[in-house]
């Protein structure tokens, strides 16, 4: 069971790979972080991608049938994000932030950025949620 380090690391071999991380998507902060980001800045884009992810995870639209936000209900599985993943595409790159399911409050994704001349977008989605099954958090 990989750390957040090999997960970063192993998220750099997918092809196309220009930056990976792994951020807290309540605080803003990336817990941890590799390659190159856009801006240049790897914390002011940890705390851009996390600000699409907690209006993407906050909204009703976005959740499956029966997610119960607050936790009181039976029908919420133990800490499952409410969403799998967001894909944003631009002219020449992909963003792809998967949620990372933990035995506590899940509040963490993975952030790739891939090249969209090299990137295998269906590639990366997959990799990414096996990384993030896979991942200890602690």
């Amino acid at each position: 069971m990989p750390g957040i380090d090999e997960c970063l690391l192993e998220a750099m071999r997918l092809p196309g790979a220009r930056g990976a991380a792994l951020v807290d998507w309540t605080s803003g902060l990336a817990l941890g972080a590799v390659g190159e980001f856009p801006g240049g800045d790897h914390e002011a884009a940890a705390a851009e991608a996390a600000e699409v992810a907690r209006l993407t995870a906050e909204q009703r639209a976005f959740t499956p049938e029966g997610y119960d936000a607050s936790g009181d209900g039976a029908t919420q599985e133990a800490a499952e994000p409410p969403v799998e993943d967001l894909i944003i595409s631009n002219r020449d790159s992909y963003h792809l932030l998967r949620f990372v399911p933990t035995s506590f409050d899940s509040s963490v994704f993975l952030h790739v950025w891939l090249s969209r001349s090299d990137g295998n977008l269906a590639l990366a989605r997959i990799r990414l949620g096996e990384m993030a099954g896979r991942l200890v958090l602690g």
